[in-house]
């Protein structure tokens, strides 16, 4: 009996995975020859909704397909593995846009069952859990991770390791350990990709964490805009804990080490993706930041060192200590070690996520990767890192993704979120609206932000209709310095960001009216 695989991430429910599933589950009651395996997404979404088969070993590909499609599909072949245009795509992995990929993070998303403990297990699931218990003591898993060279991949790009450290040499009668999925930037979904297509990977990335600092609770903070991907946590941590992949004697093989997690509903609000904000709205309080020092690792949730770490960088966790820390850190170039999770989106033929190694060039992502922009269109800009980023034109592209290259000619990598805007897009109306969406999103403790996003909303909307006055540009400039120089995080530093780089690149487009 043939296994038939169905992509049924959020991107691929929106363009009627659903309806594909319902006439699959159909034809399997009726012809009784094939057996459907519920996936995550590999990241092509392009390719939405995918069937796949797998023959041989090898899995053949079927793209774009809708629920009238299937009956005649399997009707013309699709279990041997025929040749049926115009869906056939051939062997998944020598299609161009995985071929290329170096899959770490990401390697089960799309490939085994999502939600279902055997199949992780299957796949080498456990084994770098079962070395952080049985193996190696909490300096030794940290030391690991520290070899490996992860930095976050929230955005701040902190080292893992001595984010661990710090909390592993506190001391206090109890420590936490955070899964931040508050994944709020425009145009990333890598986080909600991991926890609804590999909830288990995070789920061994933070007990290994847990063994590692001395922590015995964790929570699972999750973007209240993801639903399915909540849902999927909630499934995991409880098939997990039935397993003993959680609990009192974790793996249920002499541990003697206990962890649990919670699964949390985030507040609706941009602001809680930053780790003091998100604590707050943890402890039941509304989202806003708390200013720093002292830090999360010494006095974190409910005043306990804790571990915030990305979901990303916790479902990096178990390759590291499966293959090793220096494994890790042949990947990369310079402090950037390891792959990074590039998330494609806006004007190109080809969105998605890719998983590459540190070191290659913008240009060879959007391009080699995404397709480039569909025919007839040109590049105007493109903005990497979130709302916060600055907008990179044509003579940046060849800079390396690279946290530190990033840095260097004053942008952000962040999340890894690559959003392309072409010719159709007007610079005055972007920075209009990403200055609205900070005014909005804007926790409102610091005036800088709370005011300032506000008043330069109030100009950019007075220029786009129309009513600019002489200054106001300049105005625009002062409101930025106050911004950046005393704002208490990152979301009113950075907010004018974007909004400076559209006035120096696209000057016109700010006084023509």
């Amino acid at each position: 009996m043939r296994d038939v695989f169905l992509s049924l991430d959020s991107s691929s429910r929106s363009i009627g995975a659903r309806e594909v599933e319902a006439a699959l589950r159909a034809e399997q009651t009726r012809r009784n020859n094939f057996r459907l395996v519920l996936t995550g997404s590999r990241g092509a979404f392009f390719l939405e909704p995918l069937v796949e088969v797998e023959i041989d070993g090898a899995r053949l590909g079927y793209a774009n397909a809708r629920a009238e499609d299937i009956a005649g599909l399997l009707d013309q072949g699709l279990l041997e593995g025929k040749d049926i245009q115009p869906f056939y795509i051939g062997k998944m992995s020598e299609i161009p846009f995985l071929r290329g990929q170096e899959r770490i993070t990401f390697r089960n998303c799309g490939v085994i069952e999502a939600g279902a403990l055997d199949a992780y297990l299957k796949n080498d699931g456990g084994i770098a859990l079962r070395r952080a218990l049985f193996e190696l003591d909490s300096p030794a898993i940290i030391a690991e991770v520290k070899r490996s060279g992860l930095r976050g991949r929230g955005g701040a790009a902190f080292p893992t390791g001595v984010k661990w450290q710090t909390v592993a040499d506190t001391p206090a009668d109890e420590k936490y350990v955070v899964a931040n999925g508050d994944e709020g930037d425009p145009g990333t979904y890598a986080d909600r990709m991991l926890m609804e297509g590999d909830p288990f990977a995070l789920l061994e990335g933070m007990a290994i964490c847990a063994k590692a600092v001395g922590a015995h609770k964790g929570f699972i903070y999750i973007r209240a805009e993801y639903p399915a991907a909540r849902a999927m946590m909630k499934h995991a941590v409880e098939t997990a804990r039935d397993a003993g992949f959680l609990g009192d004697d974790l793996l249920r093989m002499g541990s003697g080490f206990a962890f649990d997690v919670e699964v949390r509903s985030g507040a609706g609000a941009y602001v809680c993706g930053e780790e003091t904000a998100l604590l707050e709205s943890l402890e039941g309080k509304r989202g806003m930041v708390r200013p720093k020092p002292p830090y999360p690792a010494i006095n974190g949730l409910f005043g306990r060192p804790t571990v915030i770490n990305n979901v990303t960088t916790l479902a990096t966790i178990p390759a590291i200590l499966r293959e090793g820390g220096d494994w890790y850190a042949a990947r990369g170039v310079g402090r950037s070690k390891g792959t990074i999770a590039i998330q494609l989106a806006g004007s190109l033929r080809a969105p998605g996520l890719v998983e590459v190694p540190f070191g290659v060039t913008l240009r060879e992502v959007i391009n080699a990767y995404g397709g480039g922009l569909p025919e007839g269109r040109t590049l105007l800009a493109v903005q990497v890192g979130g709302p916060l980023g600055d907008l990179m034109t044509e003579d940046k592209l060849d800079v390396r993704i690279d946290f530190d290259a990033f840095t260097e000619i004053g942008s952000m990598l962040g999340h890894g979120g690559v959003v392309v805007y072409d010719d159709r897009t007007e610079p005055l109306q972007l920075a209009h609206r990403l200055m609205a969406y900070v005014a909005r999103e804007s926790c409102g403790k610091c005036a800088p932000c709370r005011l300032g996003s506000q008043r330069a909303t109030e100009i950019l909307d007075s220029i786009r209709k129309g009513a600019g006055k002489t200054g106001d540009l300049e105005l625009i400039d002062d409101i930025a310095f106050a911004m950046r120089g005393s704002s208490l995080c990152a979301l009113g530093a950075m907010a004018p960001t974007p909004v400076l780089s559209a006035i120096r690149l696209f000057p016109e487009s700010f006084r023509k009216n």
